[in-house]
């Protein structure tokens, strides 16, 4: 063995020694390139942050494996009008702790996710009424109708209204939160597994809960959890039987540890698309040596720039064939009519002359938020960017950080702190409307606060919000297609964002292991089965 891995072997084995417990049949240890910043369930609405809560709590409804949405707290509902909607609560559930779980913990967390410092304010409308009937009965009474109104709720967990009012946890912790909050430490759900200890960033061990209040589908006594922001550091944890999951598997050792003893790759399509944003909003960019204007209200710059970027050389240089290039700000699965939209081909040349016809012949600079631990191979695609619009005479400065610093700068509450970044976006609901409303709808409406929460780029057209709204409440599946239709066409026509592609999902799994693996790339622990060593 050469010094070099000597060296590797040590460090990795130093790092394992402080970070994973003797293993036993029943412990499944699982690695993340991403840590576990908050506990707190209403900080930051990513899909992995949701899986991690999700083994400790519960929405009222769920999803099944096939992404079905299926009863968890609310054993049954129905919409008795369409501006209504009654749910009934199951009965002798307990949260964690022992306490009664009732109406009153859904209209504390209804008001607590719509609370400054929530970033998942979409979760309820902010006009809905949330009135309790008794004890186990809830109306959500809307202004207008919404068919979708709990596709998004199997991530909208239900606190203990009692244990967050005796803790001072009463407002949500906000991402960008330099102080710790109790419910950002501790947690107190209703699901499968509780919190036994939580080091952000180090460790976090969870405790199968013996009082869930289902009978549980996996056999683990206990999950112990560690970032490893190494690629080569998590497979070989992999590889050597020191985890058991790690997500992602880095394209590049997906034949590596499929050639394994020990080790297998659970692969498929993902629900995920990754997309560029350019900030429209601001009469000055934040970062870029353009001074006293806004390259990015310029049509002509936008449209340089998406024609300058080569989802395709990415999809083969940076993804090894494993992404699918999108021309659309939704996956081809979500939206029927999708096959009716392809990508305009990479054209340096038409984007330098764009450049050109805009006023900047010489290109300008400008700086790219990036994360580095969030999506597969995020950094290197950003890289790959930088060097594309190099092409055209941009020069970019890369700014590529840990998901947890990332978040908190560009992400409501912290400001919208960017100029030209990367991120990637599953609709919560499964559906267009959310990446609609999310993702593109206008920033600060008054009529509607919560449109564009995530909309960093600040893009704003109220025609598009005009067939947002429309398609929010259209029951008829036709004309809703249709309406969805016409909304991605505006917004391609205004060169609105940069739809990249929809990556592949590549989860390590020990061979001791069984796992059901989603389309939205939750993993899901309270699903897996690991035999007796």
């Amino acid at each position: 063995m050469s010094v070099g891995r000597s060296l590797f072997a040590a460090t990795l084995a130093g790092m394992l020694a402080l970070t994973v417990t003797p293993a036993s049949s029943q412990t499944l240890r699982y690695a993340n390139q991403g840590e576990l910043k908050s506990l707190d369930p209403y900080t930051l609405n990513e899909s992995t942050t949701h899986a991690h809560l999700g083994q400790v709590y519960e929405g009222l409804v769920e999803r099944d494996r096939n992404l079905k949405i299926i009863p968890a707290l609310a054993e049954s509902w129905e919409n008795p009008e369409p501006t209504r909607w009654r749910f009934h609560l199951r009965k002798n559930v307990k949260f964690q702790n022992g306490d009664p779980f009732t109406a009153d913990d859904v209209l504390f967390c209804a008001d607590r996710v719509r609370a400054t410092g929530s970033n998942l304010l979409t979760r309820v409308p902010a006009d809905a009424k949330v009135v309790k009937i008794d004890d186990y009965t809830v109306d959500f009474i809307l202004t207008s109708p919404n068919p979708i109104l709990i596709n998004q709720w199997d991530t909208w967990y239900i606190m203990d209204k009692k244990w967050a009012e005796a803790n001072n946890a009463v407002p949500p912790t906000p991402v960008a939160a330099t102080t710790p909050s109790y419910a950002s430490l501790h947690a107190n759900g209703t699901g499968p597994f509780s919190i036994e200890s939580h080091q952000p960033g180090v460790k976090t061990v969870f405790k199968a809960n013996p009082n869930w209040w289902r009978k549980p589908e996996h056999n683990l006594k206990e999950i112990i959890f560690t970032p490893i922001a190494s690629d080569a550091t998590r497979v070989a944890a992999l590889l050597s039987g020191e985890v058991d999951v790690i997500e992602p598997v880095p394209i590049q050792d997906i034949q590596r540890v499929n050639a394994s003893p020990n080790a297998t790759v659970l692969t498929g399509p993902e629900l995920r698309t990754i997309f560029i944003g350019m900030d429209q909003a601001r009469d000055e960019l934040l970062y870029s040596n353009v001074k006293g204007k806004n390259p990015f209200k310029d049509i002509r710059v936008r449209e340089a720039f998406y024609k300058a970027i080569d989802a395709e050389l990415i999809k083969t240089r940076v993804m090894r064939g494993l992404s699918t290039p999108s021309p659309l700000m939704v996956a081809p699965e979500l939206f029927l009519l999708s096959k009716e939209f392809t990508r305009p081909k990479a054209d340096p040349d038409g984007a330098k002359k764009l450049l050109t016809e805009a006023g900047y012949p010489d290109g300008f600079e400008v700086t790219m938020d990036c994360p580095n631990d969030r999506y597969v191979n995020d950094a290197a695609i950003c890289q790959a960017v930088v060097g594309m619009l190099a092409r055209i005479g941009v020069k970019v400065t890369l700014l590529a950080q840990p998901k947890a610093l990332y978040f908190a700068k560009i992400l409501k509450p912290g400001g919208y702190k960017s100029s030209f970044y990367m991120l990637g976006w599953t609709p919560g609901t499964m559906d267009a409307q959310n990446v609609l409303h999310d993702i593109m709808g206008c920033r600060d409406d008054p009529k509607d606060p919560n449109r564009g929460e995530s909309n960093v780029a600040g893009y704003c057209n109220k025609q598009f919000d005009e067939l947002a709204d429309k398609i929010l409440v259209e029951t008829d599946t036709a004309k809703r297609n249709q309406l969805i239709k016409q909304a991605f066409e505006l917004g391609n026509k205004d060169w609105a964002y940069i739809p990249l592609h929809q990556q592949a999902l590549a989860w390590g799994v020990s061979k001791k292991v069984k796992l059901a693996q989603r389309a939205d790339n939750q993993v899901l622990l309270y699903w897996a089965t690991k035999e007796g060593e």
